[in-house]
């Protein structure tokens, strides 16, 4: 009786065993997840930090990446690469909608700020008394890269091709969405414009394909290593940024442009004043060369006038 006892309890763990490794499943689409399993056919993973479900087949939005990636750096689970991009305020953890949007206003601790749907601080930053009244929606996203010195420039066309075909097949943003693709030795521009009244509600946000995209320097392709990298963006309502906001490299380029043309006009007044004072001695001496006579014109480098 106890073997037989054995025999089943152990077809039972290979059975849970088995049933356990059919409900698991790998999300293709987004790393920075746990507790993956099948749902229908479809393997549904909780997002790092926010515990909200994400369907592995489609794009994670930025939101929740953001909030995985500042989870991932607190518990020191993942070193950032050392070519990792920050906005110009720094990787912050967000606050996220159920749907996984970004929530218009932002908070670190008592300081807020308003953001896009990319994420990025519109406004300047305030207290916790600020009102955002709407997520602005991002509509045209510029990204410029300069890659490493080169012995032979880049293919221009084989570019084009490889920028489009990764983009649109590893992260499904429709090619339409994808403006252009412009290589100027050693600088790459890339264009995502993306209306609101273009978008329909299957299409992928360029937001979050801008996100993912930065994903691209894990490609192992030893013809692209960048230097540096500069992303723009221009929503549909203009940012309320106010000149106290200015950065103080900025501020100094203002004042030196203004000393510059200040020092320009004083240089400017001495010199016609000097001008104009060669012009009157002038005058002085041909109205007492007429006056006086020759005499006056051949011993003219000897006077002196006083010219004032």
């Amino acid at each position: 009786m106890k073997p037989l006892c054995r025999a089943a309890l152990l077809l039972l763990l290979v059975c849970a065993a088995v049933c356990a490794q059919q409900s698991s499943c790998i999300c293709e689409k987004n790393k920075r997840v746990i507790n993956c399993r099948v749902v229908n056919g479809v393997c549904w993973c909780d997002s790092v930090g926010s515990r909200v479900s994400v369907n592995c087949e489609t794009l994670t939005s930025k939101c929740l990446l953001m909030k995985a990636e500042m989870t991932s750096s607190k518990s020191g689970r993942r070193e950032k690469p050392k070519d990792a991009f920050e906005d110009t305020d720094g990787l912050y953890d967000p606050e996220c909608e159920n749907t996984g949007v970004f929530k218009a206003k932002q908070c670190n601790g008592t300081t807020c700020w308003c953001v896009n749907t990319a994420g990025v601080r519109r406004t300047d930053k305030h207290d916790e008394d600020l009102k955002c009244n709407q997520l602005v929606r991002t509509t045209w996203i510029i990204i410029e890269m300069k890659h490493a010195e080169r012995n032979s420039p880049l293919n221009t066309e084989s570019l084009k091709k490889f920028f489009k075909d990764t983009i649109t097949n590893r992260y499904m943003l429709d090619g339409r969405y994808i403006t252009g693709v412009v290589y100027e030795k050693p600088y790459i521009t890339i264009d995502l414009k993306q209306n609101s009244s273009d978008k329909s509600s299957g299409d992928v946000d360029i937001a979050d394909v801008m996100n993912a995209y930065y994903n691209m320097k894990y490609i192992d392709n030893e013809a692209l290593k960048f230097e540096k990298t500069v992303v723009y963006y221009v929503d549909e309502i203009a940012p309320e940024f106010s000149m106290k906001s200015l950065t103080p490299g900025l501020i100094a380029v203002i004042v030196v442009v203004i000393v510059a043309i200040v020092a320009a006009i004083v240089v400017l007044v001495f010199t016609r004043r000097r001008k104009g004072k060669y012009v009157k001695a002038e005058v002085i001496h041909f109205y007492l060369w007429c006056m006086c006579g020759e005499g006056v014109g051949q011993n003219a480098g000897t006077h002196k006038f006083a010219v004032g």
